[in-house]
């Protein structure tokens, strides 16, 4: 006979928007079941950014050696030990998700249980061990897996998605990768700086998160020059012959041809896990990819009990929008049938390519699909003064401001040590600061800020504000 255990919250996934949740509920009751259906450990420690960094870092630190030469540096670009590699990889991997699994553990275990969850209503779950849940308020952080399309399937056991790259033991000779999204791009331009032959392919020329045209294309062009990267090809055929993949392409105005690679990685993109629920069994209105309709400043799903967050809402698969998303969630768990708003920060998102890929507030999409009025400042780093000394001087910035009230809007870049300039115009923007406030803030010399103020002052005179910017550093120097 099945047991069933009643509880005022159920949380479905103990993943990053699941332990959020699960703080936030615990303020408000001690009456919690946290479900795990797989595996503890965040899909961000697991297989996602931690590990795809660590697998950036020695990729970085060889390209570096590339370049010593015209620093007038005599020396060999190192030779890469695969398993030596990988075997850090794991490791570390391995550390970051202790330090998850630590986290989780240290939760009550009487709220804790390992088995997958099946809707049977709006209240009740079916799980895995034959147990029966009844709760009176329910959060879904099922978290998400990766997606590709089916005849990717041709490839066989040589199919294989970002998941399965940090359980390697060496690196393959050669892998054809599938999608220039920001995973693709950041294994790719890794694997190949670290030796590996590497062919990238891509849809419609679309690069990472980019909206911007011109943004877009530089950042094509910058990563084409590296390595191989098909970004519209027509992909006839893929086979598995001989434990080899066959890939069979296009490129536009060329002949067709066939490239033969150890792997296929499909870095096209992740679905989320609700499909797995048996959401059909609830009276929740689905929108047309079979997800939840939800509120995204409450998580609230409808004007039911059950809330949403983390990747599994198919919105912004980033650790720090779930990590917000599952408190917020948690919170009106534990205080419903009063729920509350909460103001969203403003989106951020890198991408930890060579240069870095960077978005913030507002994209040219954003603005173009709202009408809203807007001017675009810009600025070149291929001559910015810090980046040309360390030789890292490639990128493009697109700055968005509202020419009737001075406020910044948004930006969408590509360029040397972003991921610090985002959080900036992050900040400033969240703060709704105009231009000419930013403009007032200390900026540095020689940094590479000093690029970003450039492009603030070409913003600032195209909104009208100030006056035609100097060509270069008037303070300091040409390039600064």
């Amino acid at each position: 006979m099945n047991s069933t255990k009643v509880v005022e919250v159920a949380i479905i996934g103990a993943g990053t928007s699941g332990m959020g949740a699960y703080r936030e509920a615990l303020k408000h009751t001690n009456s919690i079941a946290l479900i795990e259906g797989d595996q503890y450990g965040t899909t961000c420690a697991r297989v996602g950014c931690m590990p795809s960094k660590l697998l950036i870092a020695p990729a970085e630190a060889r390209h570096r050696a590339e370049k010593f030469s015209e620093f007038g540096l005599l020396g060999e670009v190192p030779n890469v030990d695969g398993k030596a590699v990988m075997k850090r990889v794991r490791a570390e991997r391995d550390r970051f998700v202790g330090f998850v699994n630590e986290s989780v553990e240290s939760f009550a275990p009487e709220h804790r249980i390992m088995a997958k969850a099946t809707f049977i209503d709006d209240h009740t779950l079916s799980l895995s061990n034959g147990m029966i849940i009844k709760a009176e308020k329910i959060v879904l952080a099922v978290g998400s897996r990766p997606s590709y399309p089916a005849f990717f399937k041709n490839a066989g056991d040589k199919l294989i998605t970002n998941d399965d790259v940090f359980y390697w033991d060496d690196l393959p000779e050669s892998i054809a990768v599938f999608g220039a999204g920001v995973i693709g791009l950041e294994l790719g331009q890794a694997l190949h700086r670290l030796g590996v032959r590497v062919h990238l392919f891509g849809l419609n020329n679309i690069i990472g998160p980019f909206s911007d045209p011109e943004v877009s294309a530089y950042a094509y062009k910058t990563f084409n020059n590296e390595f191989s990267f098909h970004g519209d090809a027509s992909v006839s055929t893929i086979s598995n012959e001989n434990n080899v993949v066959n890939i069979t392409y296009k490129n536009a105005g060329e002949s067709e041809k066939t490239e033969r690679f150890d792997f296929l990685l499909a870095a096209t993109g992740r679905r989320s896990n609700i499909d797995r629920l048996e959401i059909q069994n609830t009276s929740l209105e689905l929108d047309e990819r079979g997800l939840p309709i939800y509120d995204k400043l409450s998580m609230q799903c409808g004007n039911s009990h059950i809330f949403i967050a983390g990747d599994a809402n198919g919105d912004i698969p980033l650790l720090h929008e779930a990590s917000d998303e599952g408190r917020l969630a948690g919170e009106n768990a534990g205080l419903y049938p009063n729920v509350y708003k909460r103001a969203r920060k403003v989106p951020l998102g890198i991408a930890f390519s060579d240069p870095q890929i960077a978005m913030v507030g507002k994209s040219y999409s954003d603005l173009r699909k709202e009408n809203t009025e807007f001017v675009t400042g810009e600025v070149s780093f291929e001559n910015q003064g810090r980046s040309r000394v360390m030789l890292v001087n490639k990128g493009l910035m697109h700055l968005y401001g509202n020419p009737e009230t001075g406020v910044l809007l948004g930006a969408e870049m590509i360029g040397p040590e972003h991921e610090h300039l985002a959080h900036l115009l992050a900040w400033c923007i969240q703060m709704r600061m105009t231009v000419a406030d930013i403009l007032q803030m200390p900026f540095y010399h020689p940094v590479i800020e000093e690029g970003l103020r450039s492009g603030l002052r070409d913003l600032y005179q195209k909104m009208g504000m100030g006056p035609q910017p100097p060509l270069h550093c008037i303070d300091c120097g040409p390039g600064a």
